[in-house]
């Protein structure tokens, strides 16, 4: 299993209502140090990607994106309707 494949096997894993940090995701893929490269991985899913992307936050637990941008309302929207509460 090459290392992106790890990292999706990962991101995969993280439980609906729940959000993993990029760090913690390179860490659990046995790539510690490697936040940047989570980043990138999931920044160039293939656009049909069933992955669960938007439960990878950044290491404050904030979302990455600018807030009002289109992808932050995607992440924010679809954490909500699994629960995830902002604070």
């Amino acid at each position: 299993m090459n290392n992106k494949e790890k990292i999706w096997q990962v991101v995969h894993q993280i439980p609906k209502g729940k959000v993993a940090s990029y760090g913690q995701v390179a860490k659990m893929a046995d790539l510690p140090g490697y936040s940047r490269y989570v980043g990138y991985i999931l920044k160039n899913l293939p656009k049909d990607s069933k992955l669960p992307w938007y439960r990878v936050v950044n290491s404050q637990g904030k979302i990455s994106f600018p807030q009002g941008s289109p992808q932050y309302f995607t992440q924010t929207s679809r954490l909500e309707e699994e629960g995830v509460v902002f604070i």
